[in-house]
């Protein structure tokens, strides 16, 4: 018996040990690959760099040749841009992402200030999407053909269809503007949250809907659940202690994947919502030419979906013991 535990308990570490590797080797392949992307897609954009650092300092009504000089020189903007490249790389090196070209702070200063209004939206989107499409999911793998199941059908489609840009709008004219239920755009109102999670939620949930359904009506036909029926269990009682967890793994995945979503769709949304995240803060940094911000934001993102992956290994590696082992049967 204590052969048999100290075999799980070895297979499961080596589980672990497998999905933080590949992870750390994620981080450290998608920063470099990122920051180095944002380098030169920042100094090959249209227009004077030293000019648009200027405006983004001084406002643009403000803004002279001999301002956009005086940064040039300030900043070493007329270096190579190889040399410019490999002193970034030696800074991450160090782990230090630099400073701010046009307010001059620390660049990590200012996006951990930015990751905390990013996660508080991903994770009241994620609280929606979970809210509404697991109950209608798993109703309609219990009962496919029905009037639910046509309904999150076609919700499904129309939702998936609808960009957020588009969702967005529509949703600030109908409950902002023609309702007046909640704020338009800003973090300076208890609501203000509430649109924006809206926006990225809506759209997950459709698409966890069907998965749940699809992983619902899989597990429902599975031979464990058929036995628990059989034995006098009642349709809960097989729901709750069969059912779910076989349908979990897919979900669980599902969502996962879905990470894209909400790192993508947090750029738009964050942005017409004027909500202060990672987002909000990529876009301004992008006009302004602030390279070290926009590296330094695009590697926040890119950590962000690496580390919600992990915790997604973590879940399916709890939920499912045969990926402890590598075993398919």
């Amino acid at each position: 018996m204590n052969n048999h535990t100290n075999d799980k308990t070895a297979a499961t570490a080596t589980a672990w040990t497998g999905i933080l590797l590949r992870r750390c080797m994620q981080i450290v392949a998608l920063g470099l690959l990122v920051g180095t992307v944002c380098f030169f897609m920042a100094r090959f954009l249209p227009g004077d760099m030293a000019t648009r650092i200027a405006a983004g300092r001084y406002g643009y009504d403000l803004v002279n040749n001999a301002a956009a000089d005086a940064v040039r020189a300030e900043l070493g903007l007329d270096r190579p841009m190889w040399l410019a490249l490999l002193q970034w790389w030696g800074q991450i090196a160090r782990f230090d992402l630099g400073t701010s070209l046009v307010t001059g702070n620390a660049v990590w200063r200012e996006v951990a200030h930015q990751l905390g209004a990013t996660v508080d939206l991903a994770v009241a989107s994620m609280l929606i999407a979970v809210t509404a499409g697991l109950p209608l999911g798993i109703w309609s793998g219990l009962h496919p053909g029905g009037w639910i199941d046509r309904l999150t059908l076609a919700s499904a489609v129309v939702l998936r269809a609808i960009p957020s840009f588009l969702l967005a709008v529509l949703l600030m004219v109908l409950v902002a503007v023609q309702l007046g239920a909640l704020p338009v755009a800003g973090d300076d109102h208890a609501g203000s949250l509430l649109l924006p999670a809206l926006t990225l939620g809506l759209g997950l949930a459709a698409g966890l809907a069907r998965v749940t359904r699809a992983a619902m009506r899989e597990a429902a036909a599975s031979p464990s659940y058929e036995f628990a029926r059989t034995k006098g269990l009642s349709g809960r009682q097989a729901l709750v202690r069969h059912g779910l967890r076989q349908a979990a793994t897919p979900v669980v995945a599902y969502l996962g994947v879905q990470a894209v979503f909400l790192v993508e769709g947090a750029v738009v949304v964050e942005t017409l919502f004027a909500w202060p995240g990672i987002g909000h803060a990529l876009v301004h940094a992008v006009f302004g030419r602030d390279v070290p911000m926009i590296q330094g934001t695009a590697l926040c993102m890119g950590g962000v979906f690496v580390t919600f992956n992990l915790l997604v290994d973590a879940a399916c590696l709890a939920l499912d013991p045969r990926r402890r082992t590598g075993s398919t049967a």
